[in-house]
């Protein structure tokens, strides 16, 4: 597919409705399925629809998708692996595809065959910087690989029979009689644990299974942008698979640490720096140091409120070529001890603002003129009073 995108795939706008992707989607698998469409590439479109479809029909996926863009995402991590299956890298998540064409071709017939191995998920924690800027993470995985003394066989010999309790098939029927006529049922063949085929000399090292347990250290490259609950995909290197099938995928779900200096908000990183009542008032010209340790200048205006955000456009989180913000909340920090030239210069403009304190004890108010009794006993002589 290379870097074409999902939308352009499936024929859809970036803006299309679950409705529009889901109808494109039916109309192209039904057209390069494999098993009606024998034109050569065939194949190759059928899963690259089934990819673009996976991701933009899952409204978490397809929201990952636009953010961290196509390339991000097809290749969130491309690390290195130590002993790994050839040629796998990392990938989005694309599990689930679903096999929607059972209703389009009866199901059933492309389902038989070997097994492919289960997926495994770890978990890991990093850094805001990293999720800001991107990193490289090394971790371990233990899981089950071919037996490299058989390939994966289970025979010492590399040889395999087929298993004279199934015929090959893999599978186990038993027919019942019912009332409502003969039932049908399958399981898989308990001789060959339904591969269809039999070591023909045991492998000693893996017991005829065909795989064995390791521990591998694998590197991650975590994509700038990135965001908590996010999962990475590294494509083939989960649990070995039956013998000719492939096998299955790590998926590598990302928590973002707190940070005790930052905080993020979409695209933009959130900080806090304090200055004083006289920068305030005054304005003033301070150094912000930035996620990544630089120092970089920001203009505080006269008779900035305490809360106000200002903006330092380039500095915050890095992703599909966009950078967000730095925004700096601005926190007016009242001294709680003041040296004496502090106070008296604090004396001062209260007294320039017209709120100097006093401590005069309050006057009695004064009765009217020529009575020395208070207006409340003139009122009572008078009657108003009972």
């Amino acid at each position: 597919m290379g870097s074409e995108s999902y939308y352009d795939v499936l024929g859809v706008p970036r803006n299309a409705t679950e409705t529009d992707i889901k109808k494109a989607y039916r109309n192209l698998a039904k057209k390069y399925h494999p098993d009606v469409c024998k034109e050569a590439g065939a194949e190759e479109k059928f899963k690259s629809i089934n990819e673009a479809y996976a991701v933009l029909s899952d409204e978490s996926k397809r929201r990952q998708y636009d953010q961290l863009g196509h390339e991000n995402f097809t290749n969130a991590s491309k690390g290195s692996y130590g002993g790994g299956p050839g040629g796998a890298g990392f990938n989005a998540d694309f599990s689930g595809f679903g096999d929607i064409f059972d209703s389009f071709f009866g199901g059933g017939g492309r389902r038989s065959g070997p097994r492919q191995g289960d997926d495994l998920l770890m978990r890991i924690q990093i850094s805001l910087e990293d999720a800001v800027f991107g990193a490289q993470k090394e971790i371990e995985v233990m899981h089950t690989e071919q037996c490299p003394d058989c390939d994966g066989t289970g025979s010492s010999t590399k040889k395999t029979t087929t298993c004279p309790k199934c015929g090959g098939t893999g599978q186990i029927k038993q027919v019942r009689n019912s009332i409502f006529g003969q039932m049908v049922t399958a399981a898989p063949c308990p001789n060959c644990g339904g591969r269809g085929k039999i070591p023909e000399s045991v492998c000693r090292k893996c017991n005829g299974t065909g795989r064995t347990k390791v521990r591998r250290k694998v590197t991650v490259h975590v994509p700038p942008g990135i965001e908590s609950g996010m999962r990475l995909r590294m494509e083939g290197y989960g649990e070995a698979g039956d013998y000719g099938a492939s096998n299955g995928d790590l998926y590598i779900e990302v928590r973002v640490m707190p940070n005790s200096r930052f905080d993020r908000e979409d695209d933009n990183l959130v900080t806090q720096y304090e200055i004083t009542p006289a920068q305030a008032a005054l304005g003033c010209e301070v150094l912000i140091e930035t996620l990544d340790k630089k120092k970089v200048s920001l203009k505080v205006p006269a008779g900035i409120s305490y809360g106000t955000r200002l903006r330092i456009p380039g500095e915050g989180v890095r992703r599909r070529g966009n950078f967000g913000s730095l925004l700096v909340r601005i926190v007016i920090a009242t001294p709680k001890k003041l040296s004496a030239t502090e106070r008296e210069l604090y004396e001062q403009l209260l007294a320039a603002e017209g709120n100097a304190s006093k401590t005069k004890d309050a006057k009695e108010p004064k009765s009217s003129p020529g009575s020395d009794a208070p207006k409340d006993e003139k009122k009572k002589k008078r009657g108003f009073f009972k």
